[in-house]
């Protein structure tokens, strides 16, 4: 597709500024239940090895070791210093790539592998590249030039060496927690970061010959302002990573212990939100970023620019990648697989993980097998939340539907989005205009057939779209 601009209007986002699903899944993740477990999970992978044509592999390593907290932090992690945790952890996800390994036929290549956390980086090099090691030896990981090994790092606890090893390892690309380079707004999140440091490793990374780096900041974060959000980002352009997600702080402190810790009156009103998003997206736009979709930018000449020029995005747990058509298997505590037409996640918390692994079963504890209601919604809500469009015509061929009466009730619901210029309604297809492409969260959510109205508890599941 061709590369949109963002038209920013105040009004409208203030508007539609809503809670609403990420969408990094369709169903997303409250639609797992106790029903999918280990026996169902075998059946996928063993469905998915008898396609006619096998998907490629994509894995995901969850390290939730952190050394301190970030009081902003809604991932699963635990906060510890005792290196030792991290052995004991190691050796159980070695038994767990063996138990899953054998299920995989061995002609299916492994295309992207990606280590998330926490703080993957609790884990030093030699670990590191023994458990890539592993993997290895138990996958058939593909030789072409665009397969992806790639880390999330803590610049705080990297040694700017580390990343010579990295790349020895075989990973070629890096994504580098900053947040927020103000000294006053690192105090009020604990989390003190120095640009010279978050520089260093980033140089050493390049200078180590990673493809790819990205930057993660996130707008909303207590004491911030516009000056100080300006400094951060001039920096951060300044180095000129290939890629950036700028993220909207959600303060969900009911769900996410650690938010407690920060003062409801250090936090921004909804208009001054808005002006930091606006300061982020007018600065990077001009800085020659493009706008990717839900809070991400690239370069145009990195692989996710290229990707959606070619309508080759993706978009899963791990954020947008560039690798379609595979499927996904998470290894480690809450990590989440996609095989097929099925979702499934290991336990969220450690010692139910462990003991699964210690028993040598498949550390299932939810999941779900996808209807062909499901496939096909999740099939539009990936081509929007990727592309910006919903391709009626393929969509109707592919399913044999009509798309107005299918999708009716949908229609009725995406009729004020498209009298407020957000969306267009053309023959064979339905756009993002300029001033929905920030808003793709509040499209999709028309086309979300598990979306009730609000139960009796109305304390908020899902983050608010700006």
């Amino acid at each position: 597709m061709p590369q949109q601009q963002i038209a920013f209007d105040a009004e409208l986002l203030r508007r539609y500024n809503r809670p609403g699903p990420r969408y990094t899944s369709y169903p997303t993740a409250p639609q797992f239940n106790a029903d999918f477990g280990e026996m169902q999970l075998r059946d996928a992978i063993q469905a998915s090895n008898e396609e006619p044509i096998p998907r490629r592999l994509s894995l995901y390593v969850h390290v939730p070791f952190c050394f301190s907290p970030c009081f902003y932090c809604g991932c699963n992690r635990i906060i510890t210093r005792d290196k030792a945790r991290g052995e004991a952890y190691l050796a159980r996800l070695h038994r767990e790539i063996a138990l899953y390994a054998p299920l995989f036929d061995r002609d299916r290549e492994v295309i992207q592998l990606h280590f998330g956390g926490g703080t993957p980086n609790f884990l030093a090099p030699d670990q590191l590249g023994d458990l890539v090691d592993a993997l290895r030896r138990q996958f058939h990981f593909a030789d072409s030039g665009d397969r992806d090994i790639s880390i999330e790092i803590d610049p705080r606890f990297c040694d700017p060496e580390w990343m010579a090893a990295l790349a020895r390892i075989g990973f070629n690309r890096a994504s580098l927690g900053v947040q927020d380079f103000d000294p006053v707004v690192q105090q009020a999140v604990n989390r003190i970061q120095s640009v010279e440091d978050t520089r260093a490793v980033i140089d050493a990374a390049r200078n180590a010959g990673l493809r790819s780096i990205n930057v993660d900041l996130i707008y909303g974060l207590p004491k911030q302002n516009l000056e100080g959000f300006s400094r951060t980002l001039d920096v951060v352009t300044g180095i000129r990573p290939d890629r950036l997600a700028v993220y909207s702080y959600a303060h969900l402190p009911h769900l996410f212990k650690a938010q407690k810790q920060i003062k409801d009156d250090d936090l921004l009103d909804g208009e001054a939100k808005l002006a930091l998003l606006q300061l982020a997206v007018e600065k990077l736009t001009a800085a020659g970023y493009l706008y990717i979709g839900m809070d991400h930018f690239a370069l145009p000449g990195d692989d996710l620019a290229k990707a959606q020029a070619r309508g080759g995005l993706h978009r899963n747990f791990m954020g947008y990648t560039t690798h379609a058509n595979s499927d996904l298997l998470g290894l480690g505590v809450s990590a989440i697989s996609h095989i097929g037409n099925t979702f499934s996640q290991n336990p969220r918390d450690l010692p139910s993980w462990e003991g699964a692994v210690d028993a040598g079963n498949l550390p299932v504890f939810r999941g779900m097998r996808m209807s062909e209601d499901d496939e096909l919604r999740a099939d539009l809500i990936q081509a929007l939340m990727c592309q910006g469009e919903i391709p009626v015509t393929a969509l109707e061929r592919r399913y044999g539907i009509r798309f107005d009466e299918y999708f009716a009730a949908s229609l009725e619901q995406l009729q004020p989005l498209v009298e407020d210029q957000l969306v267009e309604i053309e023959p064979g297809q339905i756009t993002a205009t300029s001033r929905g492409r920030l808003l793709l969260r509040n499209i999709a959510m028309c086309f979300d057939r598990y979306l009730d109205p609000p139960a009796a508890d109305t304390r908020p599941r899902y983050s608010r779209a700006i």
